[in-house]
C-alpha cells in the first residue's frame, strides 16, 4: 500500500463514487500559545435559609445569587461577594458546607455605660463592616444597647445576630465553628469617629466557637474536576492537612489538575510562624490577616481573585490592591522585620499604603524544605507554581494537538503526515519554547535546546520519553542600590 501524501481520517481510501469531498483538520490551526480557561472554586459554610444544598458544586454569577443560595450573612455568601468585587469575569464555582453538628457558636459583647451627655453616633465595626446607631442626649446604657442591637440585626449581611439587655449587647455568630472566633469587634475606626460624650464601651471579643465542618466530604465532591484556584476558609490543622494533600494529589503526573489553595489566618507573628512552619506545601498559600478588622476568609477570597484574574502566570502579584480589606490601625501594622519573618515561615504578606489601601506584598507558598529536609526555594512563590502549571498544560495540549493519532518511528525513517519521530517532537517542543520565551514565561533558548532530550523508550517501542528543561523567567523583587555621592 502506498501512503498518501495527505492522510485522511474521514474520507475512505476505497471511495468509488464521484464527487468532491473535503474534510477539515484542526491540528495546525493554532499558531500561538493556547489560552487556558481559568476555573475558581469558593468554599464556605451555608445557613439553613439558603436554598442550595451542601456538597453541591454550583456555577455562581454574583453576590445576590450567593445570598439566596447560601443564606444572607453566611460565610460563603461573604466569600462570593468579596471575590466578585475583584474578579467578576473568571468562571467561578461555589461549594457549600453545613455547620458541624457538634459545633458551638462564638459569642462576644458590647457593654455600654452612660448616660450620653450629648447626641451622637456609635460607629461600630463587625468583621470590618460598619454599623451605625444614633444616640440622643440623655440616653441610658440600656437605650443605647437596644438601638445598637436593632442596627446590627437590620444588616443581614453581618456574620452575627444581636440581643440586648441592661446595657449589654450580646453577639452570636450565625455559624457554628472556629470561624466565629475570628470575627473582629471594634468601634471608632476612622479618624474623627468617637463615642458620644458620656458614653463608654467595653468590648469582649468573640470566643467559644468550636469545630469546623468536616473537609472529607467537600473534597470528595470536587472529584477530579479542574479548579485552578481554591479558596479554603478554614485553617484548623486537620482541615489544612486534608486540602493540601488533595492539592498534592491533583498536582501528580497522572491527574494533572494543578490548583493553588488560598487561606488566611489571624494571630501574632509568633502564632503565624508556628502555623506556617507546620506546613510545607507548594500548593497552599496562607496570608497574614493578623490585625485587620476584615474577616480572614474575605481576605483570602480577595487575594485569590487577584491571583486568578492575572492572565500572566509569571507576573509578580506584588502591589495588587485588595479593595475589600480594611487595614490594621497604624500601631498594629507589621514592620518590615515582622513581614520578613512571616515570609520565611511560609506566610504570605500584605502592605498598607499611606491612604490605608491594603495591597499584596508577596505571595509565598508554605513550601520551605525538600523531602530530605533541606532548605529549598524551588516552589517558594505562587508565580512559580502558576507558571509550571501553565507550561505543563500547554506542552500537553501541543503534543495532543500536533500528534493526536500518529504512528511512531525512529529518526532514520523518511517520515510522513501521520508519523511522529523523536526529531519531529524535538522541533515541536523547541517551537513551543520560543513561544514561551516570547510570552515572558521562560528564557535561555540555547540552554533549552542543549539540554532537551527526546528518545524512544528502550523497553516500550510505542512510548517516547522527554526531558524538557525550561529556565523559568523570574520576578523582579528587590533592587539594591548603593548611592555613592560626591560633593
Amino acid at each position: 500500500m502506498t501512503i498518501p501524501a495527505t492522510s485522511f481520517s474521514q474520507i475512505p481510501i476505497s471511495l468509488l463514487t464521484p464527487g468532491a469531498f473535503v474534510e477539515i483538520d484542526p491540528t495546525r490551526a493554532l499558531k500561538g500559545l493556547p489560552i487556558q480557561r481559568h476555573r475558581v472554586l469558593l468554599l464556605g459554610q451555608r445557613l439553613a435559609a439558603g436554598t442550595a444544598p451542601a456538597g453541591e458544586i454550583r456555577l455562581v454569577s454574583d453576590a445576590t445569587q450567593a445570598r439566596a443560595w447560601f443564606g444572607q450573612g453566611s460565610q460563603l455568601a461573604a466569600i462570593v461577594a468579596a471575590y466578585k468585587a475583584v474578579d467578576d469575569y473568571t468562571e467561578t464555582f461555589a461549594l457549600a458546607a453545613d455547620d458541624a453538628g457538634a459545633g458551638v457558636q462564638a459569642t462576644g459583647t458590647f457593654t455600654f455605660a452612660g448616660p450620653a451627655t450629648a447626641a451622637g453616633t456609635v460607629e461600630l465595626y463587625i468583621a470590618g463592616i460598619n454599623v451605625e446607631a444614633g444616640v440622643g442626649s440623655g440616653d441610658t446604657a440600656t437605650a443605647i444597647a437596644t438601638a445598637v442591637a436593632a442596627a446590627i440585626n437590620a444588616n443581614l449581611d453581618l456574620p452575627v445576630a444581636a440581643a440586648s439587655a441592661a446595657g449589654v449587647v450580646t453577639l452570636t455568630a450565625r455559624h457554628k465553628g472556629l470561624l466565629g472566633n475570628d470575627i473582629d469587634l471594634r468601634h471608632s475606626y476612622w479618624t474623627g469617629e468617637a463615642l458620644p460624650a458620656g458614653v463608654t464601651l467595653a468590648i469582649a471579643n468573640m470566643v467559644g466557637g468550636t469545630t469546623d465542618p468536616a473537609s472529607t466530604a467537600l473534597i470528595a465532591a470536587m472529584a477530579d474536576e479542574r479548579f485552578d484556584t481554591i479558596v479554603w476558609p478554614w485553617t484548623s490543622a486537620g482541615s489544612l492537612l486534608d486540602i493540601k494533600n488533595e492539592a498534592a494529589r491533583r498536582f501528580g503526573a497522572m491527574v494533572m489538575r494543578e490548583t493553588s489553595v488560598h487561606a488566611a489566618a489571624r494571630g501574632s507573628v509568633s502564632a503565624l510562624q508556628t502555623l506556617g512552619n507546620a506546613h510545607n506545601s507548594p500548593h497552599l498559600t496562607i496570608a497574614d490577616a493578623g490585625n485587620e478588622p476584615t474577616a480572614p476568609w474575605v481576605k483570602a477570597a480577595q487575594i485569590a481573585a487577584r491571583d486568578a484574574f492575572e492572565p500572566d502566570p509569571a507576573r509578580p502579584r506584588q502591589y495588587l490592591t485588595l479593595p475589600g480589606v480594611m487595614a490594621p490601625v497604624r500601631a498594629l501594622r507589621r514592620t518590615q522585620s515582622e513581614a520578613n519573618t512571616l515570609l520565611a515561615a511560609g506566610i504570605a504578606t500584605t502592605i498598607v499604603g499611606d491612604d490605608g489601601t491594603v495591597s499584596i506584598q508577596r505571595l509565598v507558598t508554605t513550601y520551605k524544605t525538600n523531602p530530605a529536609g533541606a532548605s529549598d526555594a524551588a516552589y517558594l512563590d505562587v508565580e512559580t507554581m502558576r507558571t509550571l502549571a501553565y507550561l505543563r498544560w500547554s506542552m500537553r495540549t501541543r503534543i495532543l494537538q500536533r500528534f493526536p493519532r500518529h504512528k511512531l518511528a525512529g529518526d532514520d525513517h523518511p517520515g510522513g503526515p501521520t508519523i511522529a519521530r523523536p526529531k519531529d517532537i524535538v522541533a515541536e517542543l523547541v517551537a513551543l519554547f520560543v513561544q514561551w520565551e516570547a510570552a515572558g514565561l521562560a528564557e535561555g533558548l540555547d540552554q533549552f535546546k542543549k539540554d532537551l532530550q527526546v528518545e524512544r523508550d528502550a523497553g516500550n517501542p510505542n512510548r517516547v520519553n522527554a526531558l524538557v528543561p525550561p529556565d523559568l523567567v523570574n520576578q523582579f523583587r528587590v533592587f539594591a542600590g548603593l548611592l555613592q555621592f560626591r560633593l
